[in-house]
């Protein structure tokens, strides 16, 4: 059960305290997280089943026109400085604490309102073709980064189970077990994390479950094995350590949903002109740099996603 409402959650767990000491000047205010996403077009060159693909293994990826030429956060600032509320409330703490957590084995299992549903080992799903695509994505944490990700389009995994006309949504749902993550001892968000996306938001090509960054395996404390990436929506929508995805007809309660309905909707796209209850959303700061820039409508996507949108109230569906 839920038990503590986000806004009860005191600044220092939010955001810890070293960084509000030391960077306020840097990260201070309101902002959104970009990041960018390396992604895979086919489910082909699958492993043999006697192969393994340990954590940190370098994964091949070539580029792709979605690619950005945008400096790239460094790689120890993308593994030390996470949102990762199944570990710690602190950002600092998931590293350490996320060191000794074992992706391995692990499937997924896709199901629901589908013709042909299948459990997905991770070793399959990471032998796959990769082709290079670098997004940038943003999160209302007041900071941003530039992330190498590398994964392939959800489309790709959707379509091997063949969804039928009654599916609307997909559900997806985090790994439940307190004694691997420590942070689901407590009662700060109603355990596991679900999230979800309309139909034609999943079946996007932009839409992607990542499996790696900077050219290897995904680190624990970034979402290993495999987590969600949608480039246009705020990063709270990137739920990690993914174990189940379901096809259902109503649409899902996201867990921030669940936690803080007026600060965190279901749709939760990039909106500079919807501010957060206790924060603009207009500018982000990107780590690395002082000056804040500009928040992109839909993360600079709109020519790709805008049409997805065409007539809803944007600040009612925020």
């Amino acid at each position: 059960m839920f038990t503590k409402k986000p806004s009860d959650i005191p600044s220092s767990e939010i955001t810890p305290k070293g960084l509000y000491l030391n960077r306020r000047n840097f990260i201070a205010g309101a902002g959104a997280l970009a990041g960018a996403v390396l992604v895979g077009s086919k489910l082909s060159n699958m492993l043999a089943p006697s192969e393994t693909v340990i954590a940190g293994t370098k994964l091949d990826y070539s580029k792709s026109s979605y690619s950005t030429t945008e400096k790239e956060t460094p790689f120890n600032d993308i593994t030390h400085y996470n949102n990762y509320y199944e570990f710690s409330t602190d950002k600092y703490e998931p590293a350490e604490l996320a060191k000794n957590f074992n992706p391995r084995p692990w499937t997924v299992k896709v199901e629901g309102l589908v013709n042909k549903p299948k459990t997905f080992d991770i070793d399959t799903l990471l032998k796959i073709h990769l082709e290079e695509r670098i997004y940038r994505m943003r999160c209302v944490e007041g900071w941003s980064m530039v992330i190498p990700w590398i994964g392939f389009p959800l489309s790709a995994l959707l379509s091997q189970v063949e969804p039928n006309s009654k599916a609307k949504y997909v559900q997806f749902t985090s790994l439940d077990d307190p004694k691997r993550f420590p942070g689901q001892q407590r009662a700060v968000l109603d355990w596991p994390y679900v999230e979800g996306l309309r139909m034609d938001e999943a079946m996007h090509p932009l839409t992607i479950l990542a499996v790696g960054l900077y050219g290897e395996t995904l680190p624990n404390q970034d979402g290993a094995p495999v987590r969600l990436v949608v480039p246009w929506k705020y990063g709270f929508k990137g739920i990690k350590a993914i174990v189940n995805i379901k096809l259902v007809e109503k649409q899902p309660i996201s867990t921030w949903t669940k936690a803080g309905p007026n600060e965190y909707g279901f749709y939760s796209n990039v909106n500079p002109n919807v501010d957060h209850p206790r924060w603009s959303q207009a500018k982000e700061r990107r780590i690395g740099e002082f000056l804040k820039r500009p928040t992109l409508m839909y993360n600079g996507y709109g020519d790709q996603v805008a049409y997805m949108y065409n007539g809803m109230d944007l600040k009612k569906n925020f």
